[in-house]
């Protein structure tokens, strides 16, 4: 009997949250509403966060955040290689120039004793990665940012459900969540910004609905009130109603969700230490509490004889799905080409993208999905 595939990763998505997609689909408001306002309070309400703006993608998120902050020509940002390339793309994008911080070898962390000699005068903004479903160390950071007078926005697109000294990531600050189908939750495609900063959320409700004064969907006139107009040139980036519910019924589950990433990261500690260069991500030491985004195993060739490609390779051979986070950005084509940062500046970073592989981890997987690809581990090294 062949055993189904198990993927990297596959949303849980409930019939409850299906039929709730058909009712809005027949309710004739299919667009930025009611669902998405609902939305952004509840993200408010579990986050503890002032302002949450729900948009298309987080992506679109970081790109309105660059352009409410003036990000742009003679501007540096800091920001860990070790990362998803759409952040460092788009400060491409505005003329402003990554630089690329070194990582904690063991956490994928961005630490504050890293970032401090890359400042200069001309760094305008820090965006510091919560890698995994941990969070950074962000009191030292934003000290850090405090005294040398810069803004910082967090990466939290791996840290719904993440506290941070007993604080959910997003109650402080300024923080953006995303909501892609293999994150935590999911509505399909989209992301959030959360900000206790009253003046930016204002600017960065105008900039997702092409600059107008008003949203897509008003609370109080239930529509679009006829005499909005464009405030400031903006993009098209809000979140639909659809996207919305699906949201809606995902965050009340996500807290059972990350209990289950939990028990099965634990599981997996507990079947893969006695493997020998099959090396887990470590926990940071500070108080915090881990979302289980990420199962992520570094393969360390010079002990497994077996190199990442071709153990990723072996495991898909067998039905087992894997991920890749990330090839670190510096070393992409573009950047290897374009960025003052090369091959051999960043040790750490480096190591880890070369090992670095996502197992499968989703809430639908069970113990015994967790035995079967453990044991194909441990005959492919």
């Amino acid at each position: 009997m062949t055993r189904d595939f198990i993927p990297f990763s596959k949303p849980s998505i409930s019939e409850e949250a299906i039929n709730a997609v058909a009712e809005v689909l027949r309710s004739g408001w299919i667009t930025t509403g009611p669902n998405c306002a609902r939305f952004e309070e509840d993200i408010c309400r579990y986050t503890g966060a002032k302002n949450a703006i729900a948009l298309s993608s987080a992506t679109a998120g970081m790109h309105i955040a660059l352009k409410a902050l003036n990000i742009g020509p003679g501007d540096e940002v800091i920001t860990p290689s070790m990362t998803w390339v759409s952040t460092v793309n788009l400060i491409e994008l505005a003329g402003a120039t990554p630089v690329f911080c070194d990582v904690n070898k063991d956490t994928l962390m961005v630490e504050a004793k890293d970032i401090e000699p890359l400042i200069t005068e001309k760094t305008k903004l820090i965006i510091p990665v919560h890698y995994a479903g941990a969070p950074v160390d962000l009191d030292k950071i934003r000290r850090l940012a405090k005294k040398h007078k810069i803004k910082i926005i967090e990466d939290a697109a791996h840290a719904i459900g993440t506290e941070y000294k007993g604080e959910a990531i997003g109650r402080h600050g300024t923080a953006i969540f995303s909501f892609h189908p293999i994150k935590n939750i999911t509505t399909c495609e989209g992301g959030v910004i959360v900000t206790d900063d009253d003046e930016l959320a204002t600017q960065l409700k105008q900039l997702k609905f092409h600059g107008l004064g008003v949203d897509a969907f008003d609370r109080e006139t239930q529509g679009r009130a006829p005499q909005a107009e464009v405030l400031t040139p903006g993009y098209k980036y809000n979140m639909t109603d659809v996207s919305a519910v699906i949201g809606i019924h995902q965050l009340a589950k996500l807290d059972k969700f990350n209990s289950k990433r939990r028990n099965l990261s634990k599981h997996y500690n507990k079947l893969l230490k006695d493997i020998p260069g099959i090396i887990p991500l470590e926990h940071p030491k500070y108080d915090h509490k881990h979302a289980t985004h990420l199962y992520i195993v570094r393969v360390d060739d010079n002990i497994t004889g077996v190199e990442r490609n071709t153990f990723m390779e072996e495991l898909k051979k067998v039905g087992v799905g894997t991920g890749l986070h990330f090839k670190a950005v510096h070393l992409h084509k573009y950047y290897r080409e374009n960025s003052t940062t090369q091959r051999g500046d960043l040790p750490k970073t480096e190591w880890n993208s070369d090992r670095i592989c996502s197992l499968p981890l989703f809430p639908d997987m069970t113990l015994d999905d967790i035995d079967y690809i453990v044991d194909k581990i441990r005959q492919i090294i």
